[in-house]
């Protein structure tokens, strides 16, 4: 496909001819007829994202404390303090239900 001109380099752009379409510079007096209809797709590729509180493996040495699971009532639920914001500002504290079958995790 051509997309810009191979005399003066400008980009071409598409106009309507007596016959048909075509790209023609705005410069050069370049002109290229369109013959066959053309498209195609570009589908981007989703980014990888790291997990920021470090996946599974981060739950694995954590502290319980008496926390009420908002979604099963379990009395207990282990919790983690990251900053997420700047040095100011307090600590946030996530929490995951102690009760293996919920597993919810919220922060405070």
């Amino acid at each position: 496909m051509l997309s810009f001109c191979p005399n003066c380099g400008n980009m071409l752009h598409v106009e309507e001819g007596a016959q048909c379409h075509r790209f023609a510079c705005v410069t050069c007096p370049y002109i290229f007829n369109i013959t066959q209809r053309f498209s195609w797709r570009t589908y981007p590729q989703m980014k990888v994202l790291d997990d920021v509180l470090g996946g599974a493996a981060a739950w694995e040495n954590v502290d319980s404390t008496e926390e009420r699971c908002p979604r099963c009532a379990h009395p207990r639920a282990y919790f983690m303090q990251i900053q997420t914001r700047s040095a100011d500002e307090p600590m946030t504290t996530f929490y995951k239900c102690c009760n293996y079958e919920c597993g919810h995790r919220w922060r405070d």
